[in-house]
Protein backbone atom coordinates (compact mmCIF):
# COMPACT_ATOMS: atom_id res chain seq x y z
CA UNK A 1 0.00 0.00 0.00
CA UNK A 2 1.17 3.53 -0.82
CA UNK A 3 0.05 6.97 -0.20
CA UNK A 4 1.59 9.79 -1.50
CA UNK A 5 0.74 13.13 -0.74
CA UNK A 6 1.37 16.31 -3.06
CA UNK A 7 0.76 20.04 -3.16
CA UNK A 8 1.96 21.16 0.18
CA UNK A 9 4.23 24.22 0.34
CA UNK A 10 4.73 27.75 1.20
CA UNK A 11 1.50 30.42 1.47
CA UNK A 12 0.78 33.62 2.69
CA UNK A 13 -2.13 34.20 5.49
CA UNK A 14 -5.57 33.90 3.56
CA UNK A 15 -3.73 32.13 1.05
CA UNK A 16 -5.62 28.75 -0.14
CA UNK A 17 -3.58 25.56 -1.39
CA UNK A 18 -4.37 22.37 -2.11
CA UNK A 19 -3.25 19.01 -0.97
CA UNK A 20 -3.89 15.30 -2.64
CA UNK A 21 -3.17 12.35 -1.42
CA UNK A 22 -3.01 9.37 -4.31
CA UNK A 23 -3.42 5.60 -3.49
CA UNK A 24 -2.68 2.67 -4.59
CA UNK A 25 -2.46 -0.92 -3.20
CA UNK A 26 -5.90 -1.08 -1.63
CA UNK A 27 -9.23 -1.51 -2.60
CA UNK A 28 -9.72 2.65 -1.86
CA UNK A 29 -13.59 3.00 -1.88
CA UNK A 30 -13.60 0.41 1.45
CA UNK A 31 -11.15 2.95 3.25
CA UNK A 32 -12.03 5.87 5.29
CA UNK A 33 -9.63 8.76 4.13
CA UNK A 34 -8.24 10.60 6.90
CA UNK A 35 -6.11 14.22 6.82
CA UNK A 36 -3.90 14.78 10.08
CA UNK A 37 -1.57 17.04 10.96
CA UNK A 38 1.40 17.44 13.44
CA UNK A 39 3.07 20.86 14.14
CA UNK A 40 6.29 21.28 15.87
CA UNK A 41 6.10 20.02 19.98
CA UNK A 42 2.66 19.11 19.06
CA UNK A 43 0.92 15.88 18.89
CA UNK A 44 -0.67 14.65 16.04
CA UNK A 45 -4.70 15.75 15.09
CA UNK A 46 -6.79 14.78 13.02
CA UNK A 47 -8.27 17.50 10.67
CA UNK A 48 -10.58 16.49 8.47
CA UNK A 49 -12.26 12.38 7.38
CA UNK A 50 -14.30 11.47 4.66
CA UNK A 51 -16.15 8.04 4.98
CA UNK A 52 -16.00 5.13 2.64
CA UNK A 53 -19.68 4.94 2.06
CA UNK A 54 -21.99 8.18 1.18
CA UNK A 55 -18.72 10.34 1.79
CA UNK A 56 -19.87 11.74 5.04
CA UNK A 57 -17.32 14.24 5.93
CA UNK A 58 -15.97 15.86 9.33
CA UNK A 59 -13.42 18.49 10.34
CA UNK A 60 -11.66 19.49 13.28
CA UNK A 61 -13.14 22.64 15.34
CA UNK A 62 -10.03 24.67 13.61
CA UNK A 63 -10.75 24.01 10.70
CA UNK A 64 -14.08 23.97 9.84
CA UNK A 65 -15.57 26.18 7.23
CA UNK A 66 -12.30 27.13 5.57
CA UNK A 67 -11.10 23.19 4.84
CA UNK A 68 -12.72 20.96 2.30
CA UNK A 69 -12.26 16.89 2.28
CA UNK A 70 -12.83 15.25 -1.00
CA UNK A 71 -12.28 12.31 -2.64
CA UNK A 72 -12.48 10.44 -5.98
CA UNK A 73 -12.70 6.68 -6.07
CA UNK A 74 -12.01 6.34 -9.32
CA UNK A 75 -8.93 8.34 -9.13
CA UNK A 76 -8.32 6.95 -5.87
CA UNK A 77 -7.28 10.09 -4.38
CA UNK A 78 -8.38 12.35 -1.53
CA UNK A 79 -8.22 15.73 -1.45
CA UNK A 80 -7.84 18.93 0.91
CA UNK A 81 -8.78 22.30 -0.18
CA UNK A 82 -7.50 24.61 3.02
CA UNK A 83 -8.46 28.53 2.22
CA UNK A 84 -8.12 31.38 4.85
CA UNK A 85 -4.83 30.02 5.74
CA UNK A 86 -3.29 31.01 8.69
CA UNK A 87 0.07 30.70 10.55
CA UNK A 88 -1.63 28.44 12.73
CA UNK A 89 -2.57 25.95 10.36
CA UNK A 90 1.84 25.31 9.98
CA UNK A 91 2.22 21.73 10.31
CA UNK A 92 3.24 18.51 8.24
CA UNK A 93 -0.16 16.93 7.01
CA UNK A 94 -0.25 13.32 6.56
CA UNK A 95 -2.98 11.00 4.80
CA UNK A 96 -4.36 8.74 6.37
CA UNK A 97 -6.90 5.14 4.74
CA UNK A 98 -8.34 3.24 7.85
CA UNK A 99 -10.29 0.20 7.39
CA UNK A 100 -9.58 -1.50 10.51
CA UNK A 101 -7.00 -1.59 13.03
CA UNK A 102 -4.74 -4.11 10.81
CA UNK A 103 -5.48 -2.08 7.57
CA UNK A 104 -4.17 1.56 8.86
CA UNK A 105 -1.49 2.93 6.50
CA UNK A 106 0.05 6.55 6.46
CA UNK A 107 1.56 8.97 3.93
CA UNK A 108 5.13 10.46 4.29
CA UNK A 109 3.72 13.51 4.82
CA UNK A 110 3.50 16.83 3.31
CA UNK A 111 4.98 20.37 5.00
CA UNK A 112 2.50 23.37 4.71
CA UNK A 113 3.71 26.92 6.27
CA UNK A 114 1.74 29.81 6.43
CA UNK A 115 3.49 32.88 6.91
CA UNK A 116 3.73 36.15 6.08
Amino acid sequence: VQLVESGGGSVQPGGSLRLSCAASGLTFSNYDMKWYRQAPGKERELVANIRSAGGTTNYADSVKDRFTISRDNVKETVYLQMNSLKPEDTAVYFCNAYFSSSHNYWGQGTQVTVSA
